[in-house]
């Protein structure tokens, strides 16, 4: 599994813990995004599959057999350079509807964010913390700083990180 859909299996968890029907709507748009897209890569594989097949035809023919061009029907060799050709130029469209599905998953993922984000936000209220900047962990001489690890404002434990 790949770092994109274990991000997207993440978020598809994250937002089961709504009960609103934008989550329900939300998470059937991406089940048909990922359906489509699975689809389109078999397709992709079955032209590639005929196009490599309609390759090894010619290549058959035109290493093995002798005078291949002059003792074959043309018919049979335009059929087969017919069939490479297309499904040569359907890789190419299904590459291009690939990116655009790719595309389409990435705005409902950024959709489910949006959703866990606000989703949080209602359960737990807004951060209090705002993150660290790299230029506030500097003290002056580039060595280590230390830096509280614990969430609730008291010093738990800290660590020391130190500036490369």
């Amino acid at each position: 599994m790949s770092e994109h859909q274990k991000e997207t299996a993440f978020l598809r968890q994250c937002i089961l813990y709504d009960n609103s029907a934008e989550r329900v709507g939300l998470e059937d748009r991406i089940s048909r995004v990922q359906r489509d897209g699975l689809c389109l890569r078999r397709a992709m594989w079955l032209m590639a599959l005929l196009a490599a097949m309609a390759l090894a035809c010619l290549g058959y023919g035109l290493i093995f057999v002798e005078n291949v061009f002059y003792n074959t029907p043309q018919l049979i060799i335009a059929i087969i350079c017919a069939v490479g050709v297309g499904s040569l130029f359907c890789l190419l469209v299904f590459l291009g509807l690939g990116i655009a599905y790719r595309n389409n998953l990435d705005q409902r993922r950024e959709e489910c964010r949006h959703l866990v984000t606000r989703l949080l936000e209602s359960r737990l209220g807004k951060p209090v913390a705002a993150p660290l900047r790299d230029d506030h962990l500097s003290n002056g001489n580039h060595g280590a700083v230390p830096v509280v690890a614990g969430g609730n404002g008291f010093l738990d434990r800290a660590e020391l990180i130190v500036r490369g």
